[in-house]
């Protein structure tokens, strides 16, 4: 089963991109974030016409996560499980796509340390963490895929120097990450290369994507059940590449799993 995870910076903008992207690869299952569409305005039936049912938590012109699934999509839910504090915005929507509990999320920016936004990013990460106890298990089938706004560690920053003081950093949000990691999850792109300069979004500014100056905050973490079977990880640079892109490029991870018997 391969799995894949994009911040797609407008769906709108994107959609010939994101197309062309899933005629090329083919994946299985799609984690979108940033789609910054209402649910209205979600185009469910052009990823049915390419063999995807897709679902969508979005509510207007910001946010917005999706799957898309070859594998069918059972048990959706929008935001948090019922009885966690509700997050007013899009940023995280869960189902069941061959056997796998998948979900896409977007985790909140953070703006400045201190800033009201950047308590509400830990709060957000702790709520998540509450939402994966309410809906799975770490014995199960779990990826949690997305837009972290977190890099792991200083090799998933071009220069480290020049993050001091910054959010994506903290020792606090890395301190929340690894609390959703502490669930049971392991990042197996970094189990599989232990280099830097494996970026996943660049930004649009300064020409940073030819200059290799990114950071790695877009992820797949898998419960380690899964991550038994994993046997791939992929940032799909070239995507990155070529006319209007996203400022971030799509990452894939393949588990040995037949979806018919997962």
């Amino acid at each position: 089963m391969l799995i894949g995870t994009w911040n797609v910076n407008s769906l709108k903008a994107r959609l010939p991109r994101v197309e062309e992207w899933l005629s090329d690869v083919r994946p299985d299952v799609v984690c979108l974030q940033e789609t910054k569409l209402a649910d209205k305005d979600f185009p469910a039936l052009l990823f049915a016409g390419l063999g995807y049912e897709a679902i969508h938590h979005g509510v207007n012109q910001w946010n917005g996560v999706a799957i898309l699934s070859r594998m069918g999509v059972d048990r959706p839910i929008d935001g948090f499980a019922p009885g966690i504090e509700p997050d007013p915005d899009a940023r995280l929507i869960s189902a069941t796509c061959g056997g796998v509990r998948v979900h896409s999320v977007y985790v909140p920016n953070g703006r400045e340390v201190g800033h009201e936004h950047f308590h509400y990013k830990l709060s957000w990460l702790d709520r998540l963490t509450a939402h994966l106890n309410d809906t799975t298990s770490p014995t199960d089938h779990v990826v949690v895929a997305g837009d972290w706004n977190i890099a792991p560690d200083d090799r998933d920053v071009w220069d480290p120097v020049r993050f001091v003081d910054s959010t994506h950093v903290t020792p606090e949000e890395r301190g929340a990450l690894q609390k959703v990691i502490d669930w049971g999850l392991i990042d197996t792109f970094r189990q599989r290369y232990d280099q830097g300069g494996l970026f996943s979004y660049y930004d649009y500014q300064a020409g940073r994507f030819h200059k290799r100056e990114g950071m790695r905050i877009d992820f797949l973490l898998a419960s380690e059940p899964l991550a038994r079977t994993s046997f791939l990880d992929v940032v799909d640079r070239n995507a990155r590449k070529g006319t209007k892109p996203s400022d971030h490029a799509p990452v894939l991870a393949g588990y040995a799993l037949d979806p018919a018997h997962a």
